[in-house]
């Protein structure tokens, strides 16, 4: 017979879409509150593939992936995507969010994200919450799906992920 093996502690981390900056700096404030110090922000990056958020949050928006120096067990992800859905509605306008918090977590293996819709891919974690397997970590990098977010796929973040998988990694030699 099987026993349950220790889950390893893994590194969570915000994608945070946005068109205006005051927003951001009230949304990190809020990140840094709930899930403390931020041990990595990246780059804004364009988000131009798709105009799926434009009726809602306008033109103009980016994507910055921020993650979080305190490791945490995976099955956190679940409050925190209910979480992450509170503060949207906190800064929204008129039933209109300035911001979209994609929350999720990687590992040495992949990187999952929290949704609240079900797919074929996506695994049901509890309390409406999915967990999607949005890539997954091969021959040195992180190589993601054909359903995949369309800017998950263009590789912009691959270097990000790839440098917070070294902090995770550093974090969990330190702690042995």
């Amino acid at each position: 017979m099987a026993h349950p093996a220790p889950v390893e502690p893994v590194k969570y981390f915000v994608a945070v879409l946005y068109g205006d900056v005051a927003v951001l700096e009230r949304v990190r404030e809020e990140l840094i509150s709930r899930w403390g110090a931020i041990d990595y922000e990246g780059p804004d990056h364009p988000f131009d593939l798709t105009d799926y958020y434009r009726d809602e949050m306008g033109t103009d928006l980016v994507r910055r992936i921020v993650a979080f120096e305190r490791l945490m067990p995976p099955t956190e992800l679940v409050a925190m995507k209910h979480a992450c859905n509170e503060m949207e509605n906190l800064w929204a306008v008129a039933g209109k969010r300035r911001v979209n918090l994609d929350c999720g977590y990687l590992d040495h293996h992949k990187v999952v994200l929290a949704s609240m819709k079900g797919a074929g891919h996506k695994l049901y974690l509890a309390d409406g919450v999915w967990g999607d397997f949005t890539c997954r970590w091969r021959n040195g990098d992180f190589q993601p799906f054909e359903w995949s977010f369309p800017d998950f796929k263009t590789g912009c973040y691959r270097s990000e992920f790839a440098h917070i998988r070294e902090l995770l990694l550093a974090e969990r030699r330190r702690l042995r």
